[in-house]
């Protein structure tokens, strides 16, 4: 389950202009138009290279459901990629990034304390520097396991420790996502 690399992905999905084509047959041109090929198409969507050219056609308008999911996610992760590019950027460098999730915390912290985790709801606007940390590791290929220690450090600095105010020793563990969700 990649629950962090698919949240920030829709809140990629919050900053475009425009909605996404609607026709399968449009769909179909506008993915054939950015991956360059109907053969490259066909293997990201798990279809024949003739049925990618027949949906591009309009020979073949309504894709079975299965299929209608996969091509609009496809469609969805290469829609206005300047745009999406832009936001983040923007998010890297002024703005930051707003978290909220529902979670088990666990802590490593002093002798004679609490480290006994427990579900939190927590929403909280992560720094720049965050923002930029995941936005890399998620564009370089990174697992959904360190994602999740990014995320896990910047709530542990900025919500936990309130940015080296109290709690130095403590260190978070971000696991049993219940649900996370970004914006920016």
């Amino acid at each position: 389950m990649t629950q962090i690399d698919d949240s920030l992905t829709r809140a990629d999905e919050q900053n475009f202009t425009r909605p996404i084509p609607k026709s399968a047959g449009a769909q179909m041109r506008f993915l054939v138009k950015q991956l360059k090929s109907t053969r490259e198409a066909a293997r990201r969507l798990g279809v024949s290279q003739r049925t990618v050219e027949r949906y591009v056609k309009d020979q073949i308008r309504q894709p079975k459901p299965a299929l209608a999911a996969r091509l609009e996610d496809e469609v969805r992760r290469h829609w206005q990629p300047l745009v999406r590019k832009r936001a983040r950027a923007r998010a890297a460098r002024t703005t930051g990034l707003v978290i909220e999730t529902r979670a088990r915390f666990g802590f490593t912290a002093a002798p004679g304390t609490t480290d006994d985790g427990r579900m939190r709801r927590i929403t909280q606007h992560l720094p720049p520097e965050y923002a930029g940390r995941l936005f890399d590791a998620q564009e370089s290929g990174a697992t959904e396991a360190q994602l999740r220690a990014i995320a896990a450090e910047g709530l542990q600095e900025i919500y936990f420790k309130d940015n080296g105010a109290r709690a130095q020793s403590l260190l978070v563990e971000f696991t049993d996502i219940d649900y996370v969700d970004f914006a920016f």
